[in-house]
Parts: structure tokens; C-alpha cells; sequence
């Protein structure tokens, strides 16, 4: 269990092989988040508690000075003083230890849900400022394409081949992408702040996000058994098992305590007389036993332990089906983003091969701007949607290896 979030974080980073500093990142995050640590002290406070409910009841100690001394035949008796321990039943004090410590693992479980979640929320992150940087590489190579394609216009007006029209119309077109361009900067500006405030620290810190990022060549194969590992079910498991224990708690109380003590008294010798006991101190051994005759407050406790069993495997089974559910949309939702990388990068070389014969026409003087401009435009859109489809592929594997535990 300690080492779950390393093993998530290579999970996470294997899917591409590019994105070494994914895995630091989320390991920056867990060490910094102010969540985790507050789920931490948490644990610690239960891990405490485990002491706290190993011990014995209070030890009595009574002394009493008795203001008119009782005579008796061996002489007055002084004072009292008393020394009682109550015992609980065989058994009691290993179930409030059992008890405890199933609570200490319910709140371990919640770091681990913490880091989990933690973990997803800065991979996700991670592929939006990929996507935002990757677009904004797209629109600068276009950029520079069309400046290429400014200075063919530029050429053919010279030569009466084209009109100043064609030439506008590229700038036009220029100005545009020069728009996305300061647009996603501003959106990468943003997602900066958000990423670094995952990582609890300085918002405007530089990210280094990968170059690249491409698709497997095969999906992952994903067992739905993984679910049931999943800590969000986990959880439920820790939680009847507390509730177990809580009931053999409340079993080991209804049973009767045992007492143990000692009185010492103080006796006087009798000046008047002379014996071999006379003036000997009273000792005297106790044994005590309290029994919970009226005990339909355990009868109630134990009902209402047999309650909460029945909640909690109720709340575990509507989470795995959410689980489920969240399971199969995400599969979906992958499987749809790898057909939509595939469909626009086929598309993508359908546009530079008409691209190439635009240009093979310039050389014989019919280039037509306008159709440079259609297909210009159709590619950079195939190149975001690629963009796009790469980004959601990831997200979606990153949801898929959070609820499969893989």
C-alpha cells in the first residue's frame, strides 16, 4: 500500500515515453499538498488512538480518617484506606485495540483515495498544457507556411500571375492564427497557475511539458477486475470491517467486569489488656463483579451495528456501479479518440498531397491562393483535432488506470 502512488505514477508516465517529468511532478504534488497532509495527521491521530484505548480503568485509592474511632476487641480502629481495580472481561481490551486499528486502516485507505485522485488531477493537467503548447507549435509552423505562401503571391503579382487581393488575403489569414496564437497563451498562462497550485507551489514557475506525444500503437489491456482494488471500494471494505469490531466491542462490554482491592485499617492497641492480637492492623482482600443485568443498550448497539453492515454494502454496490459506468464511458470515450486521431491524420495527408500539387501548379503559373488558403486551413484544423484526440486518449487512460487500480 505505501508504495501504490509510485506504481500509479509509472503507470501514468509508461502509457508515452516522452513525459519523464509527468511522474516528478505528481511526486512534487503529494508532497507538498496540504490535503495529503491533513489526511496524514489524520492516520497519526487514529494510530494514537490505539493506545489510548489499550489500557485499564482508573485504579481507586480511598483514604478515610475516622473522626470517632469505632472500638473493637483487639482495639480502635483509626482510619480506612482502600486500593480497587476494575478488570475488564477476557478479550475486551484486544477488541478495542482490533477496533481501532481497523479505524487507523479506514483513514490510510483515505490517503491513498487522496493520493490517487491527486495523482489524476495533475496527469490531466499535465495533458492540457501539452495540448495548449502543441497547438500553439501548430499555429506558428502554419504561420510560417504562410508567410512562404505571401512571398509566392508577392511574386506572381510582380509577374501579373496574381492580384494584391491574394496578398491581402493571406496577411488576413496571418492575423488570424496570430490571434489563436496570443489566445492560447493566455489559456496556457492559466492552466500554468492551475498546475503549479496543484503542486502547492510558486504559480508562475516554468513547466516542462513533453515535445511530443504519440498513441500507442495497441490500447493497454484493461481487466475490469481491477475495479474491485479500486480504494474508492476499498474503503467500504474498511468501513464494515470496523463495524465488525465495533460489535465485538460491544459484545466484550456486555459481559460482566471483574474487581479486585485491598482495605488497610489502622488499629490502636488497648492499653488495658494484653493478647496477641491486640492493636493488629485489619487487612483485608476483595473481589467485586459488576454485572450488566439491565443491558438492552447493547441489545440496541448490536442492531444497530447489523444497521450500518447493511448501509455500507448498500453504498459499496451503488459505487461500483458508478464505477463501472465510469469505467466503461472512459473506454468509450478512448476508443473514440483513437479513431479520431487516425481519421484526421488521414485526412491530414490527403490535404498536404493537395497541397503538393498547388504548389507543382505554381510552376506552371496556374496557382489558385484561394485553394491555398482552403487547404492551409484544413490542415491546421486536422492538426488540432489530432492535437485534441491526443490529449483526450491520455485523460482517458489516466481515468482508466485510476479506477482499475492498474
Amino acid at each position: 500500500m505505501k508504495n501504490i502512488v509510485h506504481i500509479i505514477c509509472l503507470l501514468f508516465v509508461s502509457v508515452f515515453g516522452k513525459a519523464q517529468d509527468l511522474q516528478s511532478y505528481i511526486q512534487e504534488a503529494e508532497s507538498n499538498n496540504p490535503q495529503i497532509r491533513a489526511f496524514e495527521i489524520r492516520f497519526e491521530i487514529a494510530r494514537e488512538k490505539v493506545n489510548a484505548v489499550n489500557t485499564l480503568p482508573n485504579t481507586t485509592i480511598s483514604a478515610g480518617y475516622f473522626v470517632s474511632e469505632p472500638e473493637t476487641r483487639t482495639g480502635a480502629q483509626r482510619a480506612r484506606f482502600s486500593v480497587s481495580q476494575m478488570l475488564p472481561w477476557f478479550g475486551t481490551l484486544t477488541a478495542r485495540e482490533n477496533y481501532a486499528n481497523s479505524i487507523a486502516e479506514t483513514e490510510f485507505v483515505e490517503i491513498t483515495i487522496a493520493k490517487r485522485k491527486l495523482a489524476l488531477w495533475v496527469a490531466q493537467a499535465y495533458y492540457d498544457l501539452y495540448a495548449i503548447q502543441a497547438k500553439r507549435q501548430v499555429l506558428v509552423k502554419n504561420m510560417e507556411l504562410l508567410q512562404t505562401y505571401e512571398h509566392l503571391a508577392l511574386s506572381s503579382v510582380e509577374v501579373g500571375k496574381a492580384s494584391a487581393v491574394d496578398v491581402l488575403r493571406l496577411q488576413i489569414r496571418q492575423n488570424q492564427l496570430q490571434q489563436q496564437k496570443a489566445v492560447l497563451e493566455q489559456d496556457y498562462l492559466a492552466e500554468q497557475v492551475s498546475f503549479n497550485n496543484l503542486l502547492n507551489r510558486e504559480e508562475h514557475m516554468a513547466i516542462a511539458v513533453a515535445p511530443q506525444m504519440i498513441l500507442p500503437m495497441e490500447d493497454p489491456i484493461i481487466s475490469d477486475e481491477g475495479l474491485e482494488l479500486n480504494p474508492e471500494l476499498l474503503k467500504y471494505d474498511k468501513l464494515y470491517e470496523s463495524i465488525v469490531q465495533t460489535e465485538l466491542v460491544n459484545q466484550r462490554e456486555s459481559a460482566p467486569e471483574i474487581g479486585f482491592g485491598l482495605d488497610y485499617v489502622p488499629v490502636s492497641e488497648r492499653p488495658d489488656m494484653s493478647f496477641s492480637d491486640n492493636g493488629k492492623d485489619i487487612v483485608m482482600p476483595m473481589v467485586s463483579l459488576s454485572i450488566p443485568i439491565f443491558n438492552s443498550r447493547y441489545k440496541s448497539n448490536s442492531r444497530q451495528n447489523e444497521l450500518q453492515q447493511r448501509e455500507v454494502e448498500s453504498q459499496r454496490t451503488e459505487r461500483l456501479n458508478v464505477l463501472e459506468n465510469a469505467l466503461a464511458k472512459a473506454k468509450a470515450m478512448r476508443n473514440q479518440a483513437r479513431i479520431q486521431f487516425d481519421t484526421q491524420q488521414k485526412n491530414l495527408k490527403q490535404a498536404k498531397d493537395a497541397e503538393e500539387i498547388l504548389l507543382k501548379n505554381y510552376e506552371t503559373g496556374t496557382i489558385d491562393f484561394n485553394d491555398v488558403l482552403d487547404i492551409q486551413e484544413l490542415q491546421l484544423q486536422f492538426q488540432i483535432n489530432s492535437i485534441g484526440a491526443v490529449k483526450a486518449y491520455y485523460e482517458q487512460m489516466a481515468i482508466i488506470n485510476y479506477l482499475t487500480n492498474q
